[in-house]
């Protein structure tokens, strides 16, 4: 566990290791979660399919494509919640690859059209 007060930034870094630099990270979603079995139900969205969705999150730069850096403030869950839970999914994609996911950046889904 990482310990950190209510408000206070909370950074974070994911690297791939891995020995072909042609290789590059992408976040799609990073989710927490009051427990650690379930991410759906009552859950939070900081990014969803690559949307930025809590506005304290920021990124970092970094010299390496394989590495992403990011943060956001730390939160407490309804009901005075002491633990949050963190699931994140990455993509590791070929880098310069423009149609790969990593260079679709953010994706909205489009809302179906109800029928008569």
């Amino acid at each position: 566990p990482y310990h950190v007060s209510i408000n206070q930034n909370l950074y974070l870094e994911a690297s791939l290791h891995s020995s072909d630099p042609s290789l590059e990270l992408f976040l799609d979603t990073c989710v927490a979660s009051p427990t650690h079995q379930n991410f759906t139900t009552g859950s939070y969205a900081i990014i969803k399919n690559g949307c930025v969705k809590d506005p304290t999150y920021s990124s970092y730069y970094s010299p390496y494509r394989h590495t992403l850096r990011f943060k956001f403030n730390a939160f407490q869950f309804i009901r005075s919640n002491p633990e949050v839970y963190l699931q994140c999914e990455l993509v590791v994609c070929r880098a310069f690859d423009y149609s790969s996911r990593c260079h679709q950046g953010c994706v909205q889904r489009s809302k179906r059209e109800a029928s008569s």
